[in-house]
């Protein structure tokens, strides 16, 4: 592993300025679960590792009637242990409790699990269902962009030189909303998902379902946002017929590849059943 030197910044300006000066040879850390591994495996040969642990709006989490905004940094743990974010924001929890172990969890968090932009992403797709912005500065400013924008291939995100991702804000959907997570694999923890789907329904008094969104993952080479799954659903009722078109749709708007771990075939069946059962679960939270 190449030697490199370790920088704690208390700001997120100066944590830019270091970014900034060394360029693609420096990363920043959170929880260092992937990055570490990534470092040892020679994917990166930074001479700069900035540990944001230690800047104050990174670590923190604002949770209010409005919505919830998640420092970049901020653990699965702290979201899971929370008995409100639990309850209002139960797709990201799904996902919480999934990444890893326990272990894992008490280091790796949503913010790092999107910039690494891996396709299988547990952390992603919920983030897309409940409606995400990427908070983002840099050397010239700031700036935001919906989640579902942020991945850009295996590996890359929208982040440019200098750029940090800083916070995720969340909008509260109120009552009606209901979201869910889940994921095949082919053991029962800590393993890349063949196939996972998040997804989110808000539901009117009338019936019928004013907002939807699905995100599926591992069947494509970024994180997908299905949108004309989602948009088919808005005005239907919210039941089983609706949901099994959705679901065919959904399973058209995937792109798999075939591997050790499963068939294009396999994958797309996945997406459609997966998606089926994430939206039923989604009005099943919405009823109590």
């Amino acid at each position: 592993m190449h030697p490199f030197v370790y920088a704690a910044p208390s700001t997120v300006k100066e944590a830019v300025e270091i970014l900034t000066k060394h360029g693609d040879k420096a990363r920043p850390m959170a929880g260092g679960t992937d990055l570490l591994v990534q470092i040892r495996g020679g994917r990166f040969d930074l001479d700069m590792v900035v540990d944001i642990k230690k800047i104050p709006e990174l670590t923190s989490v604002t949770n209010n009637n409005d919505g919830l905004v998640i420092g970049s940094a901020v653990a699965c743990h702290q979201l899971y242990e929370d008995d409100d974010i639990s309850k209002n924001y139960p797709g990201l929890i799904d996902a919480a409790t999934l990444i890893g172990g326990i272990q894992i969890q008490s280091r790796s968090g949503f913010g790092g699990n999107l910039c690494n932009a891996t396709p299988s992403a547990d952390g992603i797709g919920p983030l897309i269902v409940h409606s995400t912005v990427a908070n983002i500065q840099g050397e010239s400013g700031t700036r935001s962009i919906p989640v579902e924008e942020f991945c850009t291939g295996p590996g890359r995100n929208a982040l440019g030189k200098g750029e940090m991702l800083v916070s995720l804000s969340i909008p509260n959907k109120g009552k009606g909303f209901g979201a869910a997570y889940e994921r095949f694999i082919p053991r029962n923890e800590m393993d890349i998902a063949v196939a996972a789907v998040a997804s989110s329904i808000l539901v009117g008094s009338n019936g019928k379902i004013s907002e939807a969104r699905i995100a599926l993952a591992s069947v494509g080479p970024t994180p997908i946002f299905a949108k004309k799954a989602s948009d088919f659903l808005i005005g239907k009722e919210a039941n089983e017929a609706s949901f099994k078109e959705a679901a065919a749709i959904a399973k058209s708007e995937c792109s798999p590849i075939e591997d050790m771990r499963g068939t294009i075939e396999q994958r797309q069946h996945l997406v459609e059943v997966i998606t089926l059962r994430t939206l039923n679960k989604s009005l099943e939270r919405i009823e109590g």
